[in-house]
C-alpha cells in the first residue's frame, strides 16, 4: 500500500467530525492530521499542516464568511492559496445550485458530495482519491434528481438516452472502462459516447478543467436568467 492521504476534516458538530475521522483512519488509506470546527480554524490548519485533501461541511460557524456557504468559500480560498490541496465539500443540499457555486471557477480538485456519503466509505474514499490527484466528483444523487425532471438546457443539442446514461456514470467519477462495465458496453462505444457528449456541450480539450464534471455541469446548469 502506498502512502496514506493526509487529510484535514472540518465540521462544527464534534460527533460528526470525530466519527468521520475514525472512519477514515480505519480505512488504512487516510491519515487525519487535523480536525477542526469552523472555517477560520480550517484555513489555519491547512497553512500549518499542509494536507493533501480537506473534507469540509458546507455550513460552519466563522467570522467574515457568507452564511450557508462557509465551506464553499473556504474551499475556494484553499485552492487559491494551496492549488495542490484537493477539497471535498459535504452538503445536505441536493439542489445543484450549491454544486454550481463550488465549481463556478473550475472543477479541478473539487468534489461535491451529499452528507450521507460519509457512511459510504467507498464513495467517500473515491472522492478523496479523485481530488488528491486533481480530479473532480459531483454526487450522482444531484445528477439523478435533475435528469429526472428536466431535459436539455437552452440551445444545447439533446443528448441521446445512451449518452445520458454515460453522463450519469461520469458523475460518479468513473473511468471509461468502469462505465463500460456498468453499462455492459465496449470501451470503444463508451469513448464514442463520451466524445459525443463533449462535442454537443462544446467542451474543448483543456488541462485546467476536468471535462467529465464540466459536462455534467454544462448539461444540468441553471438557465442564464435564473436567479439565486
Amino acid at each position: 500500500m502506498g502512502e496514506r492521504i493526509r487529510t484535514v476534516v472540518a465540521d462544527d458538530h464534534y460527533l460528526v467530525r470525530e466519527g468521520t475521522r475514525q472512519l477514515l483512519e480505519l480505512s488504512g488509506e487516510v491519515t487525519v492530521v487535523g480536525a477542526v470546527g469552523d472555517a477560520d480554524e480550517l484555513l489555519d490548519a491547512v497553512r500549518r499542516l499542509g494536507p493533501d485533501v480537506v473534507i469540509t461541511d458546507i455550513r460552519m460557524p466563522g467570522g467574515d464568511w457568507r452564511q450557508g456557504f462557509e465551506g464553499i468559500d473556504a474551499a475556494h480560498r484553499i485552492r487559491s492559496a494551496h492549488p495542490r490541496v484537493g477539497v471535498v465539500v459535504l452538503s445536505q443540499f441536493s439542489d445543484a445550485l450549491f454544486a454550481f457555486e463550488l465549481f463556478k471557477h473550475g472543477t479541478e480538485g473539487f468534489a461535491y458530495l451529499l452528507k450521507d456519503r460519509v457512511g459510504d466509505l467507498d464513495e467517500l474514499l473515491g472522492a478523496i482519491r479523485a481530488v488528491a490527484s486533481g480530479g473532480s466528483v459531483i454526487d450522482p444523487k444531484v445528477v439523478e434528481g435533475l435528469l429526472a425532471r428536466r431535459d436539455v438546457r437552452g440551445q444545447q443539442e439533446a443528448l441521446t438516452p445512451r449518452e445520458r446514461d454515460v453522463l450519469r456514470e461520469m458523475a460518479h467519477g468513473r473511468t471509461n472502462s468502469a462505465i463500460a462495465r456498468a453499462l455492459h458496453l465496449s470501451i470503444s462505444s463508451v469513448e464514442k459516447n463520451v466524445n459525443a457528449i463533449f462535442t454537443k456541450l462544446g467542451l474543448e480539450n483543456s488541462g485546467d478543467v476536468h471535462r467529465r464534471v464540466a459536462a455534467v455541469l454544462a448539461y444540468l446548469g441553471p438557465e442564464p436568467t435564473q436567479e439565486r
